[in-house]
């Protein structure tokens, strides 16, 4: 049995979810998911971008190259004393606090070159492209690679097939996966460690790589920005072999690896959870009912509690998704400039202790319940396969095979 929504939550044309079964015939569920109000995420907004826009103050917009420096220059310091502290204490009761707060530097130092990467870093394309490769490339990210493929996701925001970061499975593609690899891309702690395979291989039903310039990704003006980055990339990678062998492959692996991993964590984490996770399930369009502001509404913000201001305030991420030309450190001011248009669409993040542990549940949730959406339909929601973690079971089509 192959659960099969037909529209969303709440939407006015199909209000409850329909498991079709073998057979052909239906129920309903009505008590799937309760939502605490009649609101409907998919309905068009009653206002235009132009209407946000113009309620951003126009400091908002200004690009402090300065300022931009000064954050990686702190970033940078941290990381470097973190890791003269970790080598030379080189003691056991170090080594997870290090591992911890250095892979999260780690990730700061992926925001700030992906701030470079939307020119928001600073007004000089040049500086942008030099510091996003020197930053990128140590955390072994091929910047324009990324850069390129970054800004498909935002101009394809929330479309089925063309958007690029967490893109849904439709259930065709679903169906089309063994059941080990539906296993291990819903089950935790594996999704959260799916960046670099995606940056190898993009993800099911999509073809090319970040490293292949002649990659579907890339257009042939393209190609040279993304050797570049792919020779930083092994510049960096044989860099690190080097030392494995000058200062011993352990030592090299609790400095770099463990808070490389860290750092995958976040980044998976944290993007994953703009896009669901959400406690009312939200849209993704196709064909004629998707267009950049709907999409770019289907983004969440979240709130990290301490992190927010050390990866750079990424969580408020839905102004940001809509004009990713906003530098980081005013996208907290735009966003609440921009509430009063926003009304309903805008989903206030809960607030955080001091760490975000409470984000969990949502990325618990959403990785048991959203599994694909339907090939059919503009308007489409996720829904479940009841029978992924059954391993006794055999789904209806794996038998067709």
């Amino acid at each position: 049995m192959v659960a099969s929504e037909l529209q969303g939550p709440n939407n006015n044309h199909e209000k409850a979810h329909v498991h079709v079964n073998g057979n052909g015939s239906s129920h309903s569920n009505n008590n799937h998911h309760q939502h605490l109000d009649d609101f409907d995420p998919s309905a068009p907004p009653p206002f235009k971008i132009a209407e946000i826009r113009r309620t951003i103050p126009k400091h908002c917009w200004e690009k402090d190259t300065w300022r931009s420096l000064r954050y990686v220059l702190i970033d940078v310091v941290i990381v470097t004393a973190f890791m003269a502290l970790a080598i030379a204490l080189n003691s056991w009761f170090f080594w997870p606090f290090y591992w911890l707060a250095q892979g999260t530097m780690f990730w700061a130092l992926f925001v700030l070159g992906h701030d470079c990467g939307h020119g928001s870093f600073s007004e000089c394309a040049t500086l942008n492209s030099i510091v996003g490769h020197i930053l990128h490339s140590f955390i072994l990210v091929p910047y324009h690679g990324w850069r390129i493929s970054h800004r498909t996701h935002h101009q394809n925001h929330g479309h089925v097939e063309r958007d690029e970061s967490w893109v849904p499975l439709t259930e065709n593609i679903y169906k089309s996966l063994d059941n080990m690899t539906r296993i291990l891309r819903f089950t935790l702690p594996f999704p959260i460690f799916a960046y670099p395979f995606y940056l190898w291989k993009r993800s099911p039903g999509k073809e090319g790589s970040h490293f292949n310039p002649y990659s579907k990704l890339f257009s042939p003006e393209e190609r040279k920005c993304v050797l570049t980055s792919t020779l930083c990339w092994i510049a960096m990678f044989s860099s690190l072999i080097y030392l494995s062998f000058i200062m011993g492959p352990i030592l090299i692996l609790k400095v770099y690896g463990v808070p490389y991993s860290i750092f995958i964590m976040w980044l998976d984490f944290v993007t994953y959870l703009h896009h669901h996770g959400y406690k009312q399930k939200l849209p993704w369009y196709r064909g004629k009912e998707w267009d950049y502001l709907r999409g770019g509404l289907t983004t969440v913000d979240r709130d990290y509690g301490w992190v927010n201001k050390i990866h750079h305030d990424i969580g408020t991420h839905v102004i940001h998704h809509l004009f990713p030309q906003i530098p980081h450190y005013h996208l907290v001011e735009a966003t609440e400039s921009a509430k009063g248009v926003l009304g309903e669409y805008y989903r206030e993040p809960e607030k955080s202790g001091p760490i975000p542990l409470h984000l969990l549940k949502y990325l618990l949730h959403s990785v048991k319940h959203d599994h694909f959406v339907s090939d059919f339909g503009d308007i489409v929601f996720y829904q479940a396969d009841p029978h992924l973690y059954n391993n006794n079971h055999q789904h209806s089509w794996d038998k067709t095979k």
